[in-house]
């Protein structure tokens, strides 16, 4: 399949931005050509006649792999249960360390 779609290095480089990904220049002339080429390959996709063909929408055959929502009281731990292994709690929570910075 030849490549008839064509990206410039300005191009790629305004990609790269919008999806905040670092582009080395190597990286942005390799790119040049293979996004063109994907974008030809989606094309080539659209031109395919799907004409009676219905949609997928799932594949497996089941219907509902759901439960009901309702509350199994047998398999419930009331709050000291679980919270009996925790390394430390306050007020009958879980206290955890942070994981964000202030600045």
């Amino acid at each position: 399949m030849k490549n008839k779609t064509t990206f410039s290095a300005a191009d790629v480089h305004h990609i790269a931005q919008l999806a905040n990904i670092p582009v080395t220049e190597a990286e942005e002339k390799k790119l040049e050509t293979e996004l063109g080429f994907i974008i030809d390959l989606v094309n080539q996709l659209q031109e395919v006649d799907t004409t009676g063909v219905e949609p997928t929408h799932q594949v497996t055959g089941q219907i509902n792999v759901f439960r009901e929502d309702e509350v199994d009281e047998e398999r419930m731990l009331v709050q000291e249960e679980a919270l009996r292994n925790a390394k430390n709690t306050h007020d009958g929570y879980f206290v955890v360390d942070a994981i964000f910075e202030e600045e």
